[in-house]
């Protein structure tokens, strides 16, 4: 089964944990709406930008969660 994740961010690529804790996501539809559902909290959690993982591969990212800078 092919595993979707987030990886958290300050604004300078550095990793921090997040204020919420996210699942294990199974589909990418699954995780986008995690992080419309989170992305608030994330940001006010201390992390500044996010980057999605299927597996070990990237599909995108840096993605700011800084409504003022979006």
């Amino acid at each position: 089964m092919t595993a979707w994740t987030w990886r958290f961010e300050k604004a300078d690529g550095t990793e921090v944990q997040p204020a919420v804790q996210p699942e294990e996501f199974t589909t990418q539809g699954d995780a986008e709406s995690w992080i419309g559902e989170h992305w608030k909290a994330l940001f006010e959690g201390g992390a500044e930008q996010v980057r999605l993982f299927e597996e070990q591969s990237e599909i995108y990212g840096p993605m700011s969660l800084d409504a003022e800078g979006a």
